[in-house]
């Protein structure tokens, strides 16, 4: 559940030292920059799959705090790699806090959805906050919103109804806690659109998971389950896989542009699906698939009306 605006800037800057590393890669120019982004969503779907592992074993807010402190020394040692200066103290550290924060309630949420809920269904609609970071921004940032990205907006909310498909003999509490990942998701885009231009990108990625790392080890002794051995490699493997992810991630941009990868962020749905399917054995009911595709077309059409190169809000 795995931040993305801050991650790019901050892997772009780093771009040289890593891109020795993918030379592995038989073929170049955008065709390289898709497989990269493939890749990194793969990776992103990975994450969660072990997350969805862990939180079956130990309480959700360990999990958060794991997800968070060794995604946050994973980071730190590529910055040490990468051989960055990092300005630590930010201009906005309450902004940067917050913003942190909001990253570890949708994670939470995320997680908690993850313990009742397929994970395909969870990635689907969590795919929904995109469209209401559009909501946020007309009303808060005061951003102009045409009628098309409008209509997206609807046409997502309905694909996520249709993923949820309420009746009175299946509504669970896990799909408020993905609505619920979705919506503070939105919040947290929003933050970060107000950090741009106040905080250089390498501060700000630090912070990302900081703020998270240090609340988590705060509360985390009153739920504390000594982990297993296994649980131990998963916590490390779910920070490595969150580094590594958002990584290759902006690799891809520094190959392909946002044009063209954007509408592919949508086949971390597919990555989903075979995690779910062969570690779990969640076969993705049609209702899921349906409102996937609803919710994937409304993700396009809302891209095709934006102005400039941004990156996709992918989930992880």
């Amino acid at each position: 559940m795995g931040t993305r605006e801050g991650n790019a800037a901050f892997v772009s800057m780093s771009a040289r030292f890593l891109a020795a590393r993918v030379r592995f890669i038989p073929v170049r120019g955008i065709a390289r920059g898709v497989l990269l982004y493939l890749l990194a969503l793969a990776l992103f779907s990975s994450m969660d799959a072990t997350t969805k592992r862990l939180a079956a074993a130990l309480p959700l807010l360990e999990v958060m705090w794991a997800r968070f402190t060794f995604h946050l020394l994973w980071v730190a040692l590529l910055f040490w790699l990468s051989g960055r200066r990092l300005q630590v103290w930010p201009r906005a550290p309450g902004l940067q806090a917050i913003r942190s924060l909001t990253l570890a309630g949708s994670n939470l949420f995320f997680v908690a959805a993850l313990t009742h809920a397929a994970l395909a269904q969870v990635t689907a609609i969590n795919f929904v906050a995109p469209l209401l970071t559009v909501i946020l921004a007309a009303l808060w940032l005061k951003e102009r919103v045409g009628l098309t990205r409008w209509l997206a907006v609807v046409m997502g909310l309905a694909g996520v109804a249709i993923v949820l498909h309420p009746r009175p003999d299946n509504i669970h509490a896990s799909a408020f806690w993905a609505l619920g990942s979705a919506t503070v998701y939105a919040f947290y885009h929003v933050f970060t659109r107000k950090l741009a231009g106040v905080d250089t990108p390498l501060t700000t990625i630090f912070h990302t998971g900081l703020w998270a790392a240090l609340l988590g080890s705060a509360l985390v002794p009153l739920v504390w389950v000594p982990p297993p051995l296994w649980a131990w490699a998963l916590m490390l493997l779910v920070g490595a896989l969150g580094a590594l992810s958002h990584f290759l991630l902006v690799l891809a941009y520094e190959w392909a542009p946002a044009s063209i990868l954007a509408p592919i962020s949508y086949a971390q749905l597919i990555w989903a699906s075979l995690f779910g399917l062969t570690l779990f054995g969640e076969w993705p009911d049609r209702y899921t698939s349906v409102g996937a595709a609803v919710i994937a077309a409304a993700g396009v059409f809302a891209l095709s009306a934006r102005t400039g190169n941004k990156p996709s809000e992918v989930k992880g």
